[in-house]
């Protein structure tokens, strides 16, 4: 998965030669996983068609304020497409564009669009050789990116006009990884690796037959996204579960045992900077496992189970500069037990869920935790998706490692 995924990308397309190639730009930012919309001039119809770039984007695609040939038609509001963009990319950049972009000129919908726009903003100028290197285009370069404008250089090759030199615009797939790298480069957590435990240990009995518990998995998937989305390189390590995660930065361990979880921590965490245990690990395991399947009788079996190996404990024995937040999921003096919980196993910090909470706990889309940090600080939230409950945790995170 990109770090475009679930991106909001506005696409500027100006009249250039270039504007053919808007066409794959769309198409990669869409597989990259990115929702985009595309705004056009009306010159530059003449070198790709709004029919091509709608059916890629699967939007309707801007080029007036208004559909001149319907009586009735609605006004195509720029400053709602500008707040909409998470980006917005100017691809091909013409000359003239850039000047009217540099000086604040606002004489069609992309334009007024851009001078809405509230998000980074890109552009890829392509041009001639003599265009490219004149006084004017290269005063336009420098005032955009005074502006906070992102430039993507043109390369270099052959033109439309038959000379060779620089101006071509970036190809869509180097266009695609610029604002990828660029983007990942600025996250809060770039450079930063994050261990995270998740879902439940089956314990076997014999070859069919487990201990475990209800845990899904769903929360430590949802940090493991958050953490990607703000720039860590992830180690997710997985018990039984049937959710999946795809993405770049996330490389997902999956175990099924304590101990396969606990050998897989171990094998990681020295180069972590945050640890996440979020995994609910069977408290007890079979001492002996049948080799084969127990068969059924009228007698009463009896198993005798051994605790299995605290994984929390075990690495905030041995952390140096890692911080490491646990979980814990109380139905009594839940804040105190937490606590305990917290200094005994030298935590940094501890996420309470009660059970007697409804909505929270296991096998829901939802989640209610209070967030009790070393210092004694208590955040108590309301309830949320669990999508939403990541964010909040990496916001207290990201505070304190950041």
């Amino acid at each position: 998965m990109s770090i475009l995924s679930g991106k909001h990308i506005l696409l500027g397309v100006t009249a250039g030669i270039a504007a053919y190639k808007s066409a794959s730009l769309v198409r990669s930012l869409i597989k990259a996983g990115a929702s985009v919309r595309v705004v056009m001039t009306e010159a530059a119809k003449d070198f790709v068609t709004p029919l091509t770039l709608s059916t890629l984007s699967r939007n309707e695609v801007h080029s007036s304020f208004t559909k001149k040939e319907d009586v009735n038609a609605m006004w195509t509001n720029h400053v709602e497409l500008g707040l909409w963009a998470d980006l917005m990319i100017i691809a091909p950049a013409t000359a003239n564009t850039l000047s009217k972009m540099a000086n604040g000129a606002s004489d069609n919908l992309l334009l007024a669009t851009y001078l809405s726009a509230k998000c980074p903003v890109y552009f890829a100028p392509a041009m001639d050789l003599d265009m490219y290197k004149h006084p004017s285009s290269e005063a336009s370069f420098l005032k955009l990116q005074s502006y906070g404008n992102i430039m993507i250089p043109a390369t270099s090759g052959e033109l439309a006009s038959g000379l060779i030199g620089k101006g071509r615009m970036a190809e869509p797939d180097d266009i695609v990884t610029f604002i990828e790298s660029d983007v990942l480069s600025k996250l809060p957590l770039k450079g930063k690796r994050v261990l995270i435990t998740a879902g439940p240990t089956y314990e076997a009995i014999d070859p069919v037959r487990f201990i475990g518990n209800h845990s899904s998995g769903m929360m430590g998937c949802k940090l493991a996204l958050q953490a990607a989305a703000l720039g860590a390189e992830v180690d997710l390590i997985l018990g039984p579960s049937n959710i999946k995660v795809d993405h770049s930065l996330i490389n997902v361990h999956n175990v099924v045992s304590g101990d396969e979880m606990y050998e897989a921590a171990h094998t990681v965490f020295k180069n972590c900077d945050i640890v996440i245990a979020a995994a609910a690990v069977a408290d007890y395991k079979p001492v002996n496992v049948a080799p084969e399947k127990i068969k059924k009788d009228d007698k009463n079996i009896h198993i005798e189970l051994t605790k299995t190996k605290d994984i929390l404990s075990s690495l905030g024995a041995i952390k140096e500069k890692q911080y490491i937040l646990g979980f814990a999921l109380e139905t009594e003096n839940e804040v105190d037990n937490a606590t305990k919980k917290l200094h005994k196993k030298n935590l940094d910090a501890i996420v309470l869920n009660s059970l007697n909470d409804k909505g929270a706990g296991f096998k829901t889309k939802t989640n209610k935790i209070t967030f009790i940090e070393k210092n004694g600080s208590v955040t108590t939230y309301d309830l949320k998706s669990k999508a939403e409950v990541a964010i909040d945790i990496f916001e207290k995170i990201t505070a304190q490692v950041v």
